[in-house]
């Protein structure tokens, strides 16, 4: 999408800090961090939404959390984290292109907001 920050992102056309890339996937440190470490992790193909994807997306919608455990164990987050997706507006999605979340660095409480 020409329109997507997450895009252009990964395009590198939009300064970011990338903490891994790979083919498929991108992850970058987010600017409006809600933990000591807040990661953003998203697929290079946009997908706007979770009810956009299919059955072809199955193995990169794995590689985004495999990609989120690689991640947290390089940063050195053994007393556990977050993962969370958050779907259209009423799940709190503010940028139309499915990532996932990884946050940790300090304990969480439960439910979540």
């Amino acid at each position: 999408m020409e329109n997507c920050i997450f895009c252009k992102i990964a395009a590198k056309e939009i300064p970011s800090t990338i903490v891994y890339e790979d083919e498929h996937i991108v992850a970058f440190r987010d600017l409006n961090p809600q933990a000591p470490e807040h990661i953003l992790i998203i697929p290079r193909k946009h997908i706007a939404r979770i009810e956009a994807l299919t059955a072809n997306d199955t193995e990169l919608m794995g590689r985004l959390v495999f990609v989120a455990k690689h991640i947290a164990d390089n940063l050195g987050l053994k007393n556990g984290y977050r993962l969370v997706f958050n779907n259209g507006a009423n799940g709190g999605q503010e940028v139309e292109h499915i990532h996932l979340h990884l946050m940790g660095g300090r304990k969480f409480s439960w439910p979540a907001g």
